[in-house]
Order: C-alpha cells, then sequence, then structure tokens
C-alpha cells in the first residue's frame, strides 16, 4: 500500500512540474510577443510646462515641429531602415528648430555662450559616443555618433571634440548660429533674480526646477530588433565652470541594450547621473525582470524624485512596448508605432 501511495505521490509530481513548465513556456511565448514590429519615440524636454501659459499658436508650432521629427524617424524605420538612422535624422529635425534647447535654440552659459551636449547608443553592439561643451558643431548628434562610430573613443569634449568634428568633416557654425532672443531673455531673468537673491543651493535648486526642459530625445526599435537611443541638449540655463549634465553620460541620460529597452533622458541631469536612470530602467527589466512600465514608474516616480530631482524619459523595449513617463507638470513627446498611430502630448493627462 505505501508503495502505491509513492507511485500517486510521483506520478501526480511529474504532472504538476508538466504543467508548470508549460504554464511558464506559455508565459515566456506571451512576454515574447511583439506589441510592435517597429516603433519611435521622442521627447522635447520635461518641465514646468502649463497650459496657462502657453499660447494656442505656440502649441500649434510644438505640436506641429514634433510630428515634424518623428515622422522622419518613422519613414526610416518603415522602410526597413535602422534604428541608429531613425534616432539621428529625427533628432537633427529637432536640433536645427529653435523651439528646444538643442543645436539652434539652446541656453545660454552664465558667460553668454552656447555649450552643447549629446550621446547616442546601439543596442546591438552597446557601443556608444557622446560629446559634452561643443561650441560649433551643428548637429551635435552627428558627432556622438561619428565618435561611436569612427573613433576608438566613447567620450569627446571641449575643443579636442570639435577638432575631431572637423577632421572628420562635420558642419560647424559659428556661435551666432544658436543664440536666439528668447533664451537671452531667459538668462537676463535668472541672472536679475540671481543677484536679488544670495546664492545659496536653495536658490539655485528654484531655478533649476523652474527652467529644467528643452532637451531633446530619440528611441527607436527597427525591424531587425535593433533598438537605438540619442539624446542632445544645451544644458542648463546660466550653467558655470564647463558644468556637463547626464545626456553625454551613457547609462544616465542614454542607453540602449537589444536585451531589454532604449532609454533617452531630459530632467535635472546632476540626479540623472546619480541614479543612473537609462541604465537603471534597463537592470530593472534585465534583473527583476519587471515590464518596461513598471521598472519606468520605479526609476521616474520613486527613486528620482525620492533624491531630490525630477524630470522624465522616453523608452521602447524589444518588443515594441513604448512608454513616456515623467513627474513635472508636462512633457514634450510623441509616438509612432507600426500602424502609423501617431500620439503626440505636452502636459500631464
Amino acid at each position: 500500500m505505501k508503495h502505491y501511495h509513492l507511485i500517486v505521490c510521483l506520478f501526480l509530481l511529474a504532472f504538476n512540474c508538466k504543467n508548470n513548465d508549460e504554464n511558464k513556456a506559455e508565459t515566456s511565448k506571451q512576454i515574447a510577443t511583439k506589441t510592435n514590429e517597429f516603433a519611435i519615440v521622442i521627447h522635447g524636454g520635461a518641465g514646468t510646462i502649463l497650459k496657462q501659459n502657453m499660447s494656442d499658436e505656440k502649441e500649434a508650432e510644438y505640436k506641429a515641429k514634433l510630428e515634424e521629427a518623428i515622422r522622419v524617424g518613422y519613414d526610416i524605420l518603415k522602410q526597413g531602415g535602422s534604428s541608429l538612422d531613425a534616432v539621428e535624422k529625427t533628432i537633427n529635425v529637432l536640433e536645427d528648430s529653435p523651439l528646444f534647447n538643442a543645436g539652434k535654440g539652446a541656453v545660454f552659459t552664465n558667460s553668454e555662450t552656447i555649450e552643447l551636449d549629446a550621446s547616442i547608443m546601439d543596442g546591438k553592439t552597446l557601443n556608444a559616443g557622446a560629446s559634452a561643451g561643443t561650441k560649433h558643431v551643428k548637429n551635435p548628434i552627428n558627432l556622438a555618433r561619428t565618435i561611436m562610430e569612427v573613433s576608438p573613443h566613447v567620450m569627446m569634449a571641449g575643443d579636442g571634440a570639435e577638432d575631431y568634428a572637423k577632421e572628420q568633416g562635420l558642419e560647424l557654425v559659428e556661435q551666432d548660429y544658436f543664440k536666439t532672443e528668447n533664451r537671452l531673455n531667459s538668462l537676463k531673468k535668472v541672472k536679475e533674480r540671481e543677484a536679488k537673491n544670495e546664492k545659496t543651493i536653495a536658490f539655485y535648486d528654484a531655478e533649476i526646477k523652474d527652467s529644467k526642459f528643452g532637451t531633446v530625445g530619440c528611441v527607436a526599435l527597427d525591424k531587425s530588433g535593433n533598438l537605438a537611443a540619442g539624446t542632445s541638449t544645451g544644458g542648463m540655463t546660466n550653467k558655470r565652470f564647463g558644468r556637463v549634465g547626464d545626456v553625454p553620460i551613457i547609462g544616465a541620460g542614454t542607453y540602449a541594450n537589444n536585451a531589454t529597452c532604449a532609454v533617452s533622458g531630459t530632467g535635472w541631469g546632476e540626479f540623472f547621473i546619480r541614479a543612473t536612470v537609462a541604465h537603471d530602467i534597463s537592470a530593472l527589466m534585465e534583473y527583476k525582470g519587471l515590464t518596461l512600465q513598471d521598472a519606468a514608474n520605479e526609476v521616474i516616480q520613486n527613486k528620482v524624485p525620492n533624491l531630490g530631482g525630477n524630470g522624465g524619459i522616453i523608452a521602447v523595449d524589444k518588443n515594441g512596448n513604448m512608454v513616456m513617463d515623467f513627474n513635472t507638470a508636462g512633457m514634450y513627446r510623441a509616438s509612432m508605432d507600426d500602424k502609423g498611430q501617431l500620439y503626440i502630448g505636452i502636459y500631464k493627462e
């Protein structure tokens, strides 16, 4: 009788194990199912972006430029082009617009110059390129990609980066090309407030929180299953001493890995560096098995605010799931899926 019970127990155990294996296999199959064959998401910065402060004309202008930019990348992906090409060309459109804090229209430093940062990453190879503090490179994202693909380095900065850009035949422009009256007025206002207040950490914190938006970024998944991410910025209004934020720091403002996702961030760079925001989202997916949405939510809604920072991210995972998450009043953003469905947003919904 005891042998009979033992045989029955072993049979039931084997049956349950088989069912569990089948359930796990089915779950894995569901997880591996692609939501989109290809997809693209962009941002134009996060911050104190309120509808009551935006005219209908200006809102329409932002939406039109976001749509123009994302359709450039979407068309590349639809035709079977690479995610890297889609990211670079999309960001070029945003860099060439005076609406955003990247390229033309970038914010001013304390000394009334323009200093630009950018980075790009290939999810297939984990290769990456970045530039920091350039003053004459018309499209910093192009320099970042050139550094990634042509040089043995990941990051170049300042005069050396510009010498390399010139050597590689990239377009250089005078500083006046980047300057806009709107950004200069913003600098003057910050300096006026600075002159009236004691220069404390609290004062600078308030200034940053009130003016952190405009950075541009793009993430994309192509038909070959390759992910890419890129980000470009003019940094922080009134920045000093060659300050560099998170944008050119791989793993902070930009990250892409075919095993997980592609991420581009925008916000208070010092905190995005401390939290290694972009890589952390990928790591939560890879090591804890979180979905892209849950990983982004954990980092943007919990980790960064708990440190004292703010901002947002755009991301797309290896299955084409797209996320646009931010903890500020607004974030310029847009997405397109493989069916051509377009979404454009500015304010918190």
